[in-house]
């Protein structure tokens, strides 16, 4: 399995003197968030007066941060200094409301803040187990006849899918030995161009979902040697890494093009499954009467065709589709 030397999670990888994540420096990346965030903010937007016209750092200034937060400057300059071991939640949150943080944003301050705590950075770094899926699982999936569906874990390992799924997510799931990988998939193989029609958001997506994880886990090896990876082969995800960012995956909509079915719209309602923490079931669904619901019900024919030979063929894609960017 591929393994990285020497890479500094918190930020753009450097040419030397990287750590792995079992070196992770945790104040770096509570520092490189916390000033990322601050950087954000305009003191219009925080409705603050400006003293001066000249301003020597983007966004907030510390002690302007301090003054929303009702806090000492010093004690925000320790927290920004990576020190978030003892405060507690009223803090974060004051924080959290001074820097306007979003939902995600305020749940990785908090995980970072957790796994500050006294013994938490001293935790051995770990492989993942391999997840055993419930049978149970598998038949749910398989039962969705109509729906792509397939679980994941934090990672973006697809650990199951069903039929119409893997006919979806077919370039995905071919051409390596390892098990898929979404965000392998996104950054390393060329054939993430022509699957996804909205290349740019899928790239932030894919960085801020891993970005997400790694402040919930922090000492997931598995997750270390991703990150490492792909910092190492993609310039892209190497930019897109240092800023940091984060974001909750719940539902929205994607936009794909099939090579047999051409370009499918479709809604997705990501569910954490609660009885396997880390898991996570997506399920993508098209609106009736639209092109992209017969397109799919197209697909799920081509699908039986290809486990059934005997079936008939399918129809051909429908003559008005586009291919939109």
């Amino acid at each position: 399995m591929f393994r990285v030397l020497a890479v500094h999670l918190s930020a753009v990888p450097r040419p030397t003197g990287h750590r792995s994540l079992d070196g992770v420096d945790q104040r770096s990346e509570i520092r490189e968030f916390l000033s990322t965030r601050r950087a954000k903010i305009t003191p219009e937007q925080a409705e603050l007066p400006i003293m001066d016209g000249h301003r020597r750092v983007p966004g907030l200034r510390r002690e302007e941060v301090a003054l929303l937060a009702g806090i000492s400057v010093e004690y925000y300059a320790r927290l920004e200094r990576g020190n978030l071991r003892g405060a507690s939640d009223a803090v974060l949150d004051a924080v959290a409301r001074a820097l306007r943080l979003d939902e995600a944003e305020h749940a990785h301050l908090r995980d970072l803040a957790r796994t500050a705590h006294p013994g938490a950075g001293r935790r051995v770094p770990r492989r993942s187990r391999p997840q055993p899926l419930r049978p149970t699982l598998q038949h749910l999936l398989d039962a969705m006849t109509e729906a792509p569906a397939f679980i994941r874990n934090g990672g973006l390992d697809v650990l199951a899918i069903n039929r119409l799924g893997r006919a979806l997510y077919a370039s995905a799931l071919t051409g390596s030995a390892r098990r898929a990988n979404l965000g392998r998939f996104r950054f390393l193989d060329p054939a993430a161009a022509d699957f996804y029609a909205d290349l740019d958001n899928t790239a932030h997506s894919t960085v801020a979902l891993l970005r997400t994880e790694l402040g919930r886990d922090p000492h997931n090896r598995d997750l270390a040697d991703l990150v490492g990876e792909l910092s190492t082969h993609s310039d892209e995800f190497r930019t897109l890494w240092a800023t940091h960012d984060v974001r909750l995956h719940r539902t929205g909509t994607k936009t794909f093009h099939h090579p047999t079915v051409g370009t499918l719209s479709l809604t997705y309602e990501a569910m954490p499954l609660p009885t396997d923490p880390g898991l996570t079931l997506t399920a993508y669904t098209a609106a009736p009467g639209t092109a992209s619901r017969e397109r799919l019900e197209l697909l799920a024919s081509w699908a039986a065709a290809l486990d059934h030979p005997d079936l008939p063929e399918p129809r051909s894609a429908p003559t008005t589709q586009t291919r939109t960017a």
